[in-house]
């Protein structure tokens, strides 16, 4: 066991793997039947010699598993092992706990298995209850921020880490066949399982026939709409759509990008390099009776 806790950081594993069941102290503490005071001793290293049997339980009760084995490489025997022995299974690390190396004003460390990121600015907070009406300056906070936040809402961290998820695992491509008119451009924002999380389209028009001039084979582009999942916005992924068209543009030669946007799209295209031209875009409505 000494050799154990000196290859592997034990409190460092325990952590992560509290993390990733996302469980409290608390909760790993009663799943497994150790005390939350031997727990949290093992997990801040000052538990010089946990029990074996201590050390089982807790990693079971987080999900985990434990395996005794030889160094890769090692001959059958070297170390008094006995010849014949099946190898013990693979066995997968898990992933370290992002903010570990994060610490409060106590100089402790955050819960393992909560989402915590750093306060830069009042806007990082939720208690900053004034963020978003009030430009005041650091003197005149209401509150002092603290170093680093975090959300105990298990419903919050759920979608927080599904959308993490979907940032890193989204692809985008342009969808072509027969279901596109052949001046017709749509991009999709996919999920690994097929979901839709995103989709663009636009078309080609010719500016000879709109204005008259220019040459009868020059094209531009007209964008006719983004769409972003509701629940996915806020992650990038109509930026990369957008980017993925300006790709497929600079193939295509074409140099011209024309759109009509409100509301938050006026944003967003301003940040992929587009100029407003007009500051009154009508937006017209009918309903037949």
């Amino acid at each position: 066991m000494g050799e154990l806790v000196d290859t592997v950081e034990l409190g460092r594993a325990l952590r992560a793997l509290r993390r990733r069941a996302d469980l409290s102290q608390r909760e790993l503490a009663q799943r497994s039947g150790v005390p939350q005071a031997t727990l949290a001793r093992i997990e801040s290293g000052r538990a010089r010699d946990p029990r074996f049997r201590t050390v089982e339980r807790l990693v079971r009760a987080a999900g985990g598993d434990l395996a005794i084995g030889v160094r890769a490489g090692e001959k059958p025997g070297a170390s008094g092992a006995a010849p014949g022995v099946a190898a013990p299974a693979e066995v997968l690390p898990v992933s370290a706990v992002p903010h570990d190396e994060l610490r409060d004003e106590a100089g402790r460390r955050y819960p393992a298995h909560l989402d915590v990121w750093e306060v830069r600015e009042p806007r990082d907070w939720p208690g900053a209850w004034w963020a978003d009406w009030y430009k005041l300056p650091p003197e005149r906070y209401p509150l002092p921020l603290p170093p680093a936040t975090y959300e105990r809402n298990r419903r919050y961290r759920d979608n927080r880490r599904r959308r993490e998820t979907v940032r890193r695992t989204v692809r985008i491509r342009r969808v072509t066949g027969a279901d596109v008119p052949p001046t017709g451009w749509r991009f999709v924002a996919e999920l690994p399982d097929g979901e839709l999380a995103g989709e663009l389209r636009a078309h080609e028009r010719n500016p000879h026939l709109m204005y008259g001039h220019g040459r009868e084979s020059e094209r531009e582009m007209v964008l006719d709409g983004i769409l972003v999942a509701f629940s996915y916005r806020r992650l990038g992924i109509g930026r990369r759509l957008v980017e993925a068209l300006v790709g497929g543009m600079r193939d295509q030669g074409i140099v011209t990008a024309h759109a009509v946007a409100d509301g938050p799209g006026i944003d967003l295209l301003l940040a992929c390099g587009f100029r407003l031209e007009a500051s009154r875009p009508a937006a017209l409505r009918f309903n037949r009776a």
